[in-house]
């Protein structure tokens, strides 16, 4: 089944899949022209996929900071890494109906919540404003043989419009930035269905604050939470508190 996407005002901007018509052996081909790069078996829910990561790293950045001319910030690659919060969103994402319904995720990274909700069923939008993360997106789509139902996008939630709404709007770790609140927050309304079972769903993990944007939110969206998490070893527990948003009066 193909990707159909609802229908684009005129107004849009719709960015074009940068990655349209390539070949996975080509995708990798660029991806190891950057990186050192391996695949990762992840499971979550229903469905194992394998995500392509970088090799080790701590080692990736510590060539980084030797390549850095002197007195130049270390741009450390969040976009590479999976946090375990997306993990567990994208368990919880397999527990939405999926058919015939369109997704997107945003701040995606490598795409690891949309590749769960393309194997589910969902048809998936997946957006960053990093270039290489659509890039680890595309191939992780083509490895697992999603990309009939996953198409990626540069988008920067702070500034652009795609021009289209979706049945669920996803987010991993997105409320880290204080000062992007309110454009996310009018992102957000200005991409989600007009439709009863719309809804936001964002993740984060749970000791982490985010007052101000719920504060923010809670004007246009009504706010429902639920904490879910996972040991990994004996000692060591992650939480998670997921928030379901869904428009006041709906």
């Amino acid at each position: 089944m193909g990707y159909f996407p609802s229908a684009i005002p005129k107004e849009s901007h719709m960015p074009n899949d940068p990655f349209a018509g390539r070949t996975l052996d080509d995708l990798l081909e660029e991806a190891r022209s950057k990186y050192d790069v391996t695949f990762e078996t992840m499971a979550a829910g229903e469905h194992s996929l394998e995500v392509l990561q970088l090799a080790d790293m701590e080692a990736y950045v510590e060539r980084l900071a030797r390549e850095l001319p002197p007195n130049t910030p270390l741009e450390l690659p969040f976009w590479a890494k999976v946090w375990r919060t997306a993990i567990i969103l994208s368990f919880f994402v397999q527990k939405l109906p999926a058919q015939g319904r369109n997704l997107l995720e945003i701040g995606a990274g490598v795409g690891v919540c949309g590749l769960f909700a393309a194997a589910h069923g969902f048809n998936v939008t997946v957006t960053d404003i990093h270039p290489d993360a659509l890039l680890f997106a595309k191939i992780g789509a083509l490895k697992n043989s999603l990309d009939e139902r996953v198409r990626v996008l540069p988008c920067d939630f702070t500034t652009d419009r795609l021009g289209e709404r979706f049945d669920v709007v996803l987010g991993s770790e997105v409320l880290y930035m204080d000062e992007h609140y309110r454009a996310l927050t009018k992102f957000l309304g200005a991409h989600l269905a007009k439709d009863e079972d719309a809804e936001i769903i964002l993740a984060k993990e749970y000791t982490r604050k985010a007052k101000k944007f719920f504060k923010l939110a809670e004007r246009d969206f009504a706010i429902r939470s639920s904490t879910m998490g996972f040991k990994s070893g004996e000692d060591e527990k992650h939480l998670t508190t997921i928030y379901r948003l869904t428009p006041r009066g709906s």
